[in-house]
């Protein structure tokens, strides 16, 4: 087969601020991406141009045919429907945005879309981190916490879209969260809050990445804020381990650029607490980095049509 015959998909990652977009061979081996700024107010057609506009070159330079594209997206989603149900407040004109229509009509290919953070899963566990495995929580660390869950081999959704959202189920303090509710993970370990916490101990208003830099220098009031951080993910851990028996957790976002500080008292936490069924969740770092989100969108659309068209 020539490199003009041979099947491509497309990946979207539509952020508040960034938009990433891949081109990738039917092994998911990235071949071309690009970056563009998010016209986040300017409303879900700018949006969908904007990626589409980023996409056009990438197939203009690229042999082959384009049979599918998938799309991650922040917020809540219809998946069935390709539309947007909820989205923050940073965006105008998205939420009740039509995204697999107008990517359908513009591409002339099926499109599928997804939340990011079942996005990110899809990718690690079709060529990332976790590659292969049929038991996995995912977990991205960035301005907020999301989670997704990948059971029996396929990504669980649950009948609202929201199964896996371990960033916003209470039980971890009282402190207020972004969404409106209180004591949710996010309040401890999304960037956010550990810039948050660290103020409310000291005064002083650092980035994530500044508290971790300034724990790795011995400050106290860091490594406590990343200690408590980081007992909360592993409680989240036990729980869903709990409740649907994962044998594995992928973590990702910013705040996981903190791996060498975070990743041991995660570690620390669960072996103080582990898993009722006795046996060790394995923790990982997510391999694809940005490119996660827009891959995994990639995957999602090779699986259906793999299902449903026999590509």
């Amino acid at each position: 087969m020539s490199s003009h015959d041979r099947t491509l998909f497309a990946g979207v990652d539509i952020g508040g601020t960034t938009t990433q977009v891949v081109l990738c061979a039917e092994d998911l081996t990235v071949l071309d991406r690009a970056e563009v700024a998010t016209p986040a107010t300017d409303g879900g057609r700018a949006m969908i141009g904007a990626a589409l506009g980023a996409l056009a070159p990438l197939l203009e330079r690229t042999p082959g045919r384009l049979v599918g594209c998938g799309v991650g997206a922040a917020g809540v989603v219809d998946s069935a429907t390709g539309r947007i149900l909820v989205a923050s407040d940073s965006f105008t004109g998205w939420a009740g945005f039509a995204v697999t229509d107008a990517v359908e009509e513009a591409l002339g290919v099926p499109a599928f879309l997804d939340n990011d953070v079942n996005a990110f899963l899809y990718g690690e566990v079709s060529g990332g981190a976790v590659r292969g495995e049929s038991d996995v929580l995912g977990m991205t660390l960035g301005t907020g916490v999301g989670g997704a869950l990948w059971t029996g081999g396929a990504l669980f959704t649950g009948p609202h879209g929201a199964a896996g959202e371990i960033g916003h189920i209470p039980g971890f303090g009282d402190l207020l969260c972004s969404c409106g509710g209180r004591g949710h993970l996010e309040t401890l370990a999304s960037g956010r809050s550990i810039g948050a916490r660290y103020a409310d101990r000291t005064g002083r208003r650092l980035t994530a990445r500044e508290v971790a830099q300034a724990a790795d220098r011995g400050d106290q009031d860091a490594l406590e804020v990343y200690r408590a951080a980081g007992a909360g993910i592993a409680r989240a851990i036990v729980m869903t381990a709990g409740v649907v028996d994962i044998t594995t957790v992928v973590v990702g976002g910013g705040v996981s650029r903190a791996w060498p500080l975070l990743e041991p008292l995660i570690l620390a936490s669960l072996a103080a607490d582990p898993p009722v069924s006795g046996h060790p969740v394995r923790l990982v770092r997510a391999a694809l980095a940005a490119d996660a989100v827009p891959v995994g969108a990639a995957a999602r659309a090779r699986r259906e049509l793999a299902a449903k068209v026999g590509v």
